[in-house]
């Protein structure tokens, strides 16, 4: 199972760029036309001008002698033959200035399909990217199917359901634990009056600290991490945070702005992330299809994070989401934005 939803995440994961990819391509298609047909209209009025300059060069011409010996034989006036022999001379500079800048137009026009063809053979690369990477996906989703069904029904006769949920909670609060000692190396811990716990030495300065946003003074205010604030919630057994149902897929967003320092999967909880908020304070969002955030990455609030999904072992599609503070969890509900 481990492997099958780590290969799904980051499946998904790559997913993710090669559709920001296919976009990038068909915005670069879509200006490309449009730099094609400016250049085109402007050929159009080119080609026009240069009709309209061999017309009127047509007129001084229309004897079919060469100007000079047509001027001296009509026995004009100095004044008028050098005028004469002014006008056809722009004429000319003119007609030739129009018509090198439309071979260079037809230089940039042929550059320019030429550009276009590249751009949507590379679109066409993507695309068929695209499909074999969704078409792997479903393959590994029904793979998971079929280890979940079997280590379910095995789970369901030997009757170890409840000791496995504690075990994996204990697991969790293993992680959570060492990722508090790693933090309390650091300033900025203190007490907390809307938890009630007591205060530790050390900390983490997270970005939201960073920016002046302190995330005790968040209570009540956090964005809800699946869509809108969920209307049903449950607390699975072993368990100290809530279930949040919600589509396969939809993002996992961060309740607020800090710092990625777990994404990997573990057993119960799928592909799990954490997000530290400083003061001690961490989020958790398990069962998710895919991680898109690795250790390290600052995040902002709001900003997704995961997609949801039904990993871990879990029988329905929807986000395991806790809080904690000096590791220990509270009732996340309290925090949570209400319209």
């Amino acid at each position: 199972m481990r492997a099958s939803e780590a290969a799904i995440s980051d499946s998904n994961r790559a997913l993710r760029v090669l559709d920001t990819q296919a976009r990038d391509a068909r915005d670069a298609i879509a200006e490309l036309q449009v730099r094609q047909r400016a250049v085109e209209k402007r050929l159009l009025a080119q080609k026009e001008a240069l009709g309209r300059l061999l017309a009127a060069r047509a007129v001084e011409h229309g004897s079919g002698v060469p100007d000079l010996v047509r001027l001296a034989l009509a026995g004009e006036h100095a004044n008028d033959a050098a005028r004469n022999l002014v006008y056809l001379s722009f004429l000319s500079r003119a007609a030739a200035g129009v018509i090198e800048s439309h071979r260079a137009g037809l230089v940039e026009l042929e550059r320019l399909r030429a550009d276009s063809e590249d751009k949507a053979r590379e679109a066409a690369s993507i695309e068929a990217l695209q499909r074999t990477d969704r078409e792997r996906i479903l393959a590994q989703r029904r793979e998971r199917r079929q280890v979940l069904e079997r280590i379910g029904a095995e789970m369901r006769t030997a009757g170890r359901e409840v000791r496995t949920l504690i075990e994996d909670e204990q697991k969790l609060a293993l992680v959570v634990e060492r990722i508090g000692q790693l933090l309390a190396e650091r300033p900025g811990a203190g007490h907390s009056p809307q938890t009630g716990l007591h205060p530790v030495a050390g900390g983490a300065v997270s970005p939201a600290a960073a920016a002046g946003v302190i995330f005790s003074t968040l209570r009540g205010k956090l964005i809800a991490p699946v869509g809108e604030l969920f209307s049903q919630s449950r607390a699975p057994i072993g368990r100290r945070g809530i279930f949040l149902r919600a589509r396969e897929g939809a993002a996992v967003r961060a309740v607020a702005a800090g710092r990625v320092v777990y994404a990997d999967w573990m057993r119960g909880f799928g592909n799990l992330l954490i997000v530290d908020h400083g003061e001690a304070y961490l989020s958790v969002y398990g069962n998710n299809e895919s991680l898109l955030k690795q250790p390290g990455e600052a995040v902002a609030a709001g900003e997704p994070v995961a997609t949801v999904g039904a990993s871990g072992g879990s029988q329905e599609s929807g986000l395991y989401f806790e809080l904690r503070h000096l590791g220990k969890a509270f009732d996340p509900l309290r925090w949570l934005k209400r319209d």
